[in-house]
């Protein structure tokens, strides 16, 4: 029986156009009114996501959010953190570095600000345009303290440009880093024990959740963890074919209700 559904947002719950269908915002309802847990499960930082939690009635005493990949497990309600796993500056340094190697623009992320680093050549980070309502710093690496920590550094610029930088990204670093292409213009770096599969282990456990009792949604790279973690992994009709691969079910693409049409045949019908 299923407990708890973890939904990825870009690409899955989100429709191409950034709204969610009423078909999936009825058959989560539906869903967590037979005692479900929905949890959204997304690169995103808190602040980005709550106006999402709020439309979807997502912020009440009980309900969970995973942030930064599974880098932090929060309470939807007060932003809690039960679990967090983060980078140290000099990790940073070494990530600004290989950027500044590649010739890609470079953001950290903390819990209060995006900061923007210095850009290569003129290449500006586009993850601006991407998230406006954020806050933005400009700012240099040794005017921050010495032990913030960051929950993820991106690279987030033009497609066809990313993709090709990013094949000099030295073997090493994904040897280091928990490395993933999120979005074509985007490419995350968080501590190797981060993935949003890890983020719902951690939370099962402190719910006393087994994986058996899991559905998961998503569509690219970033969500293969948590994909394989669940006992029922779904790809997305609009997935990459590494994830549909792996997943035990494709449904719809996330422009044609998919999460609602599988919500629907593996829980909503169960019960009746």
């Amino acid at each position: 029986m299923i407990k708890l559904i973890a939904i990825d947002l870009d690409g899955t719950l989100l429709k191409s156009d950034g709204s969610i269908s009423v078909e999936n915002k009825q058959a989560l309802k539906r869903a967590k009114e037979l005692g479900v847990k929905v949890v959204i499960c997304t690169g995103r930082p808190l602040l980005s996501v709550a106006a999402i939690l709020d439309e979807m009635n997502l912020r009440e005493a009980g309900d969970y959010v995973i942030t930064y990949n599974g880098g932090l497990v929060q309470k939807a309600d007060t932003g809690e953190i039960l679990s967090q796993k983060s980078l140290s500056k000099e990790q940073a340094i070494e990530l600004y570095e290989l950027s500044k190697s590649i010739n890609l623009p470079c953001n950290l992320l903390d819990l209060d600000n995006i900061y923007e680093m210095p850009a290569p050549n003129g290449r500006e980070s586009w993850y601006k345009k991407t998230k406006p309502a954020l806050p933005f710093v400009h700012t240099t690496l040794d005017e921050l303290p010495d032990d913030i920590r960051f929950n993820k550094i991106l690279f987030c610029y033009e497609e066809n440009v990313l993709e090709q930088e990013i094949k000099r990204i030295p073997t090493e670093f994904y040897e280091k880093f928990t490395i993933v292409k999120s979005r074509p213009i985007l490419i995350e770096m968080m501590n190797k024990e981060v993935d949003k599969g890890r983020g719902i282990e951690v939370l099962c456990d402190l719910l006393g959740f087994t994986a058996d009792e899991v559905m998961s949604f998503g569509d690219e790279a970033n969500d293969h963890a948590m994909i394989e973690y669940a006992g029922m992994g779904i790809a997305m009709g609009n997935a990459t074919p590494a994830l549909k691969e792996i997943a035990q079910y494709v449904t719809d693409t996330n422009d044609d209700h998919g999460i609602a049409r599988a919500v629907e045949r593996f829980i909503l019908n169960e019960v009746h």
